[in-house]
């Protein structure tokens, strides 16, 4: 098995004693983040001016470990990332990621930009439970599921107020886009590898379908990095790692900005 097929594996067996426990018509009746309207992450990186920054809380990966041990606090990178970021993605994986839907409630609380939550979705389950806890954004990852399953995903996302990214890694994967999808996400990491090339974004970009948003995922390290995808016709730039190793993520993505202004 690769990466991805262990992640998803295990993700499965994961979630289902808390089916179990907390079926999906349970969170379809509660959470407390289903009186708050959505915030449109496609809106957001639209806007003139906008910076289209994603930044990414993440405590760790599975190939380069701990970048902050789990103790470290949400609230002062997040609301650092709130300033100027378009939106704020937060990695809930626990087994290999560190991260928990703690980290994404703190996230949406003390924000007012929206909230993607990075996980590895792979039930219609997971997406509720994302909608109870805060999300205003999901993430599909087209080499976990089929075209099928993500029609049926992010028709749902659509109809409890969700916005979906669909996250691909090559041009075959595109096939599983569909019109319920809000954003295409080209991801540089080969999740079955984990190795990173930008250019797989910007051989992928003529190829995604008019309308939708393009987000580049993945080894974006540099403001000219940003500024050549954007010109290759880039609205989202997804960014975690290069903040996230930092002493000061918080910190880190404020200077990364003000490179990118100048």
């Amino acid at each position: 098995m690769d990466v991805l097929e262990k992640i998803v594996a295990a993700k499965r067996k994961e979630i289902e004693p808390f089916k179990a426990m907390s079926p999906i018509e349970r969170f379809e009746r509660e959470g407390f983040f289903w009186e708050i309207g959505n915030r449109s992450l496609v809106q957001s990186l639209l806007m003139p001016g906008s910076t289209g920054i994603i930044a990414e809380f993440k405590r760790k990966s599975p190939s380069k470990g701990w970048f902050k041990i789990k103790e470290l606090e949400v609230e002062p990178v997040v609301t650092a990332y709130n300033k100027s970021a378009a939106g704020i993605s937060v990695l809930t994986d626990e087994e290999f990621f560190g991260g928990d839907l703690d980290d994404l409630i703190q996230t949406k609380v003390v924000t007012d930009i929206p909230v993607l939550r990075k996980d590895f979705i792979v039930d219609k389950w997971q997406i509720a439970e994302s909608k109870a806890f805060g999300a205003d954004v999901i993430l599909l990852i087209a080499a976990s599921l089929t075209p099928a399953q993500v029609k049926e995903f992010s028709g749902y996302a659509k109809s409890i107020g969700l916005e979906s990214i669909l996250e691909v890694h090559n041009e075959e994967e595109l096939g599983h886009y569909c019109d319920e999808v809000s954003m295409v996400g080209i991801n540089n990491r080969n999740l079955k590898t984990f190795e990173v090339n930008i250019n797989t974004s910007l051989q992928l970009i003529d190829k995604i379908p008019a309308g939708k948003p393009a987000i580049a995922e993945s080894g974006i390290s540099s403001a000219e990095a940003i500024v050549t995808l954007r010109n290759a016709g880039f609205k989202g730039f997804l960014i975690g790692e290069n903040f996230m190793k930092e002493e000061q993520p918080g910190q880190a993505f404020e200077e990364f900005v003000n490179k990118l202004k100048q």
